[in-house]
């Protein structure tokens, strides 16, 4: 689709100064009234923004998570006055009050957007460079989805992302890491506009941001528009019909701008950045600016050339007309196409699964659990076709690569396989992006202890309560030679203190398969899944032991009558409990084993069940990770014992430091015949 306006029509409309003065208004008075905030790029960007949303993006304010709206990022996300201001002006449900409330509690004009799909606030930015990064996932995601839905005569999916960058996005190295593959995949209708006005809270960058951009993207393999005026709509336009001619190429339009463009005095300079201008200086900016309105005022010429809501519903209508002639050409498609977008599993999802962990745990296989992950991969996936992940060029050793996956090319978008290369950051948050445009599930892997370069885009999943499936192996020192730069210690731990992001480590294959089920379900959060590169035996259960594994915690063993000992483990430990308790059961000790996969789960549920599988009468208790003890001894109480590894491993062969760091049958049985003393 295309709102695509000529040079021509753009040069006879007048008064569009005074409409990115509106936004330039809004913006000065929101961040004054709030005595806080960041006013230069809104103000200097307001005449981009104005061409955009005015000429070329598909939108409809009256529907705001129509499927084939153009997905707009703000990933200099501290400008978020922009956004509220184009979003109150075309007609979106927010109001004037949420306005004059900005960065107020219970608003949703936070300081920096977080995503509200009722607003079409695709995503939450603000820790710089993400934005473009999710927007390279969003754009990814309608390139495959065009690609497997899309017929002759029937474009359904057929839209562009937009997004607004600053000099700080473009310093994150996050942003090299996604730009670069949106390069190499030929993402072309990807459109970045980079706000060039050479200045970030330190002051003017050319002291600290000397690349020539221009020259990077090119060499990326993206089509460069350089040195465009951002204050001059005609420029704008032009720039941007070009970037929309391109479909081979992502676009980047270099937009001189002036931080802070009204304001007389303080214009230019990193005082507009992140502080209010203060009262008088705002008065001389509505003098130079001309706008002789009071705050949060819009004069109703102003805002019935801004009003998007007929313009939107055209937009959408056109469309509605295409796809309900490709539901009568294509019905399986079209409701196949809805599912997914409407973010439902297969009707008979629940029985797949259920059939799919019971041969799993019929098969009773003893492997690492990262081998499990990938059975778990080809029983889960001919019945998700939405699935796509990869790997961070750790395909053989995470193996994330099924029996279905097929690999997503420049040319060829129509698999489900991704080869990010050696881009952990990246990889993550765009998988964000492919799970904020909807329509697919995204899954990525990497080491464990990788998952520290992915830190912060984690976090923004948890925070936008995004599911979002990291594969993270080579779990522990059991990973052995490669030394402590890759045995994760401290990882798991602070996966789990993350609020909502959901942790598993399995011990077998069959809580690998229950940990995909929950991960493969849950649309409110991204969940972790940690898994061995060592090979780990099956654990014999029964159905209801297995029906309890979803709960984060059950009891895997268990002794006639009230037990004398309780061992907790997870994952490769789990395996060591039971031998323990095997042999402390053969001295007549009573030992209940319990396996508790997600420390999360478990917390979540009531008090009646974490009562019977941890019975408060039983003090005597040893929990076992091979990992930082910190979070185990909630578990175990003041008297308990946690058999964990409170400093960094070695290198040496898995056996080696397993024995050397006390995770031995020996070791327990001593543990716990002391507290049994």
């Amino acid at each position: 689709m295309s709102a695509k306006t000529s040079s021509s029509d753009i040069a006879a409309r007048s008064g569009r100064r005074k409409l990115a003065n509106a936004i330039r208004a809004l913006s000065m008075d929101a961040v004054q009234a709030a005595n806080s905030g960041h006013p230069g790029a809104p103000m200097g960007m307001a005449d981009i923004a104005e061409v955009l949303w005015n000429d070329y993006l598909i939108h409809n304010p009256g529907n705001p998570e129509w499927w084939n709206r153009d997905r707009f990022v703000l990933s200099n996300g501290h400008g978020s006055m922009l956004l509220y201001s184009v979003l109150h002006l075309t007609g979106y449900p927010l109001s004037m009050d949420e306005i004059r409330n900005f960065r107020q509690f219970g608003y949703r004009t936070a300081g920096h957007p977080e995503r509200e799909p009722e607003l079409s606030i695709e995503t939450t930015t603000g820790p710089l460079g993400q934005g473009i990064t999710n927007a390279v996932g969003m754009a990814l995601a309608e390139k495959m989805l065009a690609t497997s839905f899309n017929r002759d005569g029937y474009d359904v999916v057929d839209h562009r992302t937009w997004v607004f960058a600053g000099d700080g996005c473009l310093m994150e190295g996050i942003s090299h890491e996604a730009c670069s593959l949106a390069g190499t995949l030929k993402l072309g209708k990807l459109i970045c506009i980079y706000d060039d006005n050479g200045i970030s809270i330190d002051g003017e960058t050319d002291g600290w941001f000397t690349d020539d951009t221009a020259k990077r993207f090119d060499s990326y393999g993206w089509q460069v528009i350089d040195n465009v005026d951002g204050h001059d709509s005609i420029a704008i336009g032009k720039a941007m019909e070009a970037a929309m001619a391109d479909d081979e190429r992502p676009s980047l339009i270099c937009c001189k701008t002036v931080i802070g463009f009204g304001s007389p005095n303080k214009r230019g300079t990193a005082s507009t950045h992140g502080a209010p201008l203060g009262a008088e200086e705002i008065a001389a900016a509505r003098v130079e600016l001309g706008w002789d309105y009071p705050p949060f005022e819009i004069p109703e010429d102003v805002a019935v050339a801004w009003s998007g809501l007929e313009r939107g519903n055209s937009f959408e209508q056109a469309w509605q007309e295409t796809f309900d002639g490709y539901k009568s050409a294509h019905p399986d498609l079209a409701a196949e196409l809805a599912r997914r977008m409407n973010g439902e599993l297969p009707a008979n999802w629940a029985d797949f699964a259920d059939q799919a962990v019971a041969a799993i745990a019929a098969a009773g296989a003893n492997m690492a659990t990262r081998k499990a992950s990938l059975l778990a991969l080809n029983a889960f996936a001919p019945a998700l076709p939405e699935m796509a992940g990869g790997s961070a060029d750790l395909t053989g050793s995470n193996l994330t690569k099924h029996d279905g996956s097929s690999v997503i090319t420049a040319d060829d978008a129509s698999g489900n396989y991704i080869y990010f290369g050696v881009r952990e950051f990246g990889m993550t948050a765009l998988c964000n992006g492919l799970g904020l445009h909807g329509g697919i599930i995204p899954y990525s892997g990497t080491f464990l202890t990788f998952s520290d370069y992915s830190r912060n885009a984690l976090r923004m999943a948890a925070l936008m309560e995004l599911q979002n499936i990291l594969v993270f192996t080579h779990d522990s020192i059991g990973l052995g030679e490669d030394g402590p730069t890759h045995q994760p210690v401290e990882h798991t731990a602070s996966l789990r203190i993350m609020p909502n992001m959901s942790v598993w480590r399995p011990c077998d294959t069959v809580e690998t398969a229950v940990a995909w089920r929950y991960a493969l379900e849950r649309r409110n959060g991204p969940t972790s899944l940690i898994l061995t590169r060592q090979g780990l035996p099956h654990q014999p259960r029964g159905d209801e032991q297995i029906a309890l594994i979803g709960r984060g915690g059950y009891v895997l063993r268990d002794s006639k009558g009230k037990p004398d000992i309780i061992i907790i483990a997870t994952g490769s430990e789990v395996a060591l409990a039971v031998e323990a308790a095997d042999k402390l059961g053969a001295d007549g000790v009573k030992v209940r084993v319990v396996s508790m996969p997600s420390t999360d789960q478990f917390d979540a549920q009531d008090d009646d069940y974490r009562e019977s599988v941890l019975p408060s009468g039983v003090t005597r208790r040893i929990a076992i990770e091979a990992g930082v003890t910190d979070g185990w001894w909630r578990y175990v109480g003041t008297g308990g014992r946690v058999i964990g590894l409170d400093r960094f491993g070695a290198s040496a062969p898995a056996e080696e430091l397993f024995e050397h760091f006390g995770f031995t049958v020996a070791n327990v049985l001593k543990h716990a015949r002391e507290l049994l003393a």
